[in-house]
């Protein structure tokens, strides 16, 4: 990694103070358990970002993962994953011993099958260490943690001890009347407290820095959750249960057939009629984690594409109008002003582009898109940027810059000869031979005047496809398990 600052933290623009930030999923980070999470880690990379001039690490959803494995299909909104809670933190709390490495866990990728059980029998020798032996002032915190945090928690808890007692199947094949274990849910309410304990103590000690925290609301839940299993008349859903109508986006340039995402479509009626009580809820939840939010697939708030349940494609779908700018009122109502960033990527209409101006959202661009033949191209030239923008060489949902550049087509829409011409636009507008094109393109990005520049770590490594974070989009997924990639951040397929 190259030495210095990349970006000057004095720089101002407009009167706005301009920041760099790195895209990390902390399970990205090096670590002997075999998965990333928020341990030594974790500060060490913040003392990386702070000594870099870097103001912003992006985390995206860290919240408990269901099918796929994927921060983009949680089993809650509002919990924490346990994955990503230290064993080096609970050895020092006194209710683990040291544990060594996962034997046979490979370096370069989290390999869930191999994770998951070795890491759970860990964490449950924690929480039966914790129940015999804890001080009093640990067991009056952990109460007033599931106090404080009751209004989502119960439900989860609740939920996940099920989902335990069913062997993880999903909640519309649970017998009727089952009962959760009262020990599984108080694991699963202390699994919470010390993930919510670690995330305090890490953010505290980047604020410390000058590091704020950008996270990520995905606009969807998923199906396998104890969002909808607790609040089924929110969704569309019929009388077992599962979904009517479900979430994906139409055709475009990078997909003939749309994206069929799966994930159950909101009762926008019935959200409004209770003054969008749960959606404050996940905000103020979001708010209490990050310093500032991206709203997934923004566009699907002014209106949203929904596709039967029985299709295979998106094709089949339809817009139907979203809740608007009226669910932005009701939560700056509640929450006050709203630090958001919205991501309006894909087909944006006039009408979306108003709801982000009429509450001053910054938007997105993304300098892979600059140079394709998509007619909003031009508008991901630097030269193009405004300052209320955060800017990326790329996201969790791209390729890396380097696998971009090396790229020769067959993939998505586009052809051998698509790819050729995208390129030779990319070496004229950014007047290089393609040597270092990683770097090339963070350069563009900080001469423009974009007040927010962000890199995935894998743009700053100048590491190839093979470091792709987000490799498929057309869930929904079985219940699998297996090897998956190391960079653990989007919707993803077996290696």
């Amino acid at each position: 990694m190259r030495r210095g600052r990349l970006f000057s933290q004095n720089c101002v623009v407009t009167g706005a103070r301009r920041s760099s930030g790195v895209l990390l999923h902390p399970t990205s980070l090096p670590g002997a358990s075999g998965i990333g999470d928020l341990g030594p880690e974790a500060f060490r990379f913040a003392d990386w970002l702070a000594e870099a001039g870097m103001r912003i690490w992006q985390v995206l959803p860290l919240g408990p993962t269901g099918y796929g494995e994927s921060p983009y299909q949680l089993f809650s909104a509002f919990a924490g994953n346990p994955l990503l809670i230290s064993l080096d933190v609970l050895a020092v709390r006194g209710w683990l011993p040291q544990c060594g490495a996962n034997p046979g866990a490979p370096d370069e990728s989290v390999d869930f099958e191999r994770v998951i059980p070795w890491k759970t029998a860990l964490l449950r020798r924690a929480f039966e260490t914790f129940r015999r032996e804890a001080l009093a002032a640990d067991r009056e915190e952990f109460a007033g943690f599931a106090g404080e945090h009751a209004a989502w928690l119960e439900d989860y808890a609740q939920f996940m001890a099920l989902k335990h007692a069913h062997g993880g199947v999903e909640w519309t094949a649970w017998g009727a009347g089952a009962r959760p274990d009262p020990a599984e849910i108080e694991y699963q309410k202390f699994l919470q407290w010390e993930f919510f304990r670690e995330w305090r103590a890490l953010r505290t000690y980047c604020a410390a820095r000058g590091i704020r925290f950008m996270g990520d609301i995905p606009i969807y839940v998923a199906h396998d959750s104890a969002d909808v299993w607790a609040h089924k008349d929110l969704f569309c859903l019929d009388e077992t249960g599962r979904p009517v109508m479900v979430a994906g986006v139409p055709p475009d340039y990078f997909s003939a057939t749309g994206q069929l995402w799966g994930n159950p479509i909101y009762r926008w009626d019935r959200i409004a009629a209770s003054d969008y009580q749960w959606w404050i809820g996940r905000m103020r939840a979001a708010l209490s984690l990050f310093d500032t939010v991206r709203m997934d697939h923004f566009r699907g708030f002014e209106a949203y594409w929904e596709v039967p349940a029985t299709e295979k494609t998106a094709v089949g779908g339809r817009w139907v109008k979203g809740p608007g700018s009226e669910l932005f009122r009701a939560l700056r109502a509640r929450l006050g002003p709203l630090p958001i960033v919205a991501e309006n990527l894909g087909v944006i209409t006039p009408e979306v582009e108003a709801i982000r101006e009429e509450f001053g959202f910054p938007g997105m661009a993304v300098l892979q898109f600059a140079f394709g033949d998509d007619p909003q191209a031009p508008s991901f030239r630097p030269h193009n940027y405004t300052p209320n923008l955060a800017a990326y060489t790329g996201t969790h949902d791209n390729d890396t810059a380097m696998g971009w550049w090396r790229s020769h087509g067959g993939d998505s829409t586009r052809t051998t000869q698509d790819v050729k011409k995208e390129k030779a636009r990319a070496r004229a507008y950014l007047h290089t031979g393609g040597r270092e094109m990683n770097w090339t393109m963070i350069r563009a990005l900080m001469a423009s005047v974009a007040n927010t520049v962000i890199f995935p770590a894998q743009d700053i490594l100048g590491l190839g496809s093979e470091a792709r974070m987000n490799e498929a989009v057309h869930p929904p997924w079985p219940a699998a398990s297996g090897r998956w990639r190391k960079y653990t951040s989007g919707k993803y397929r077996r290696r």
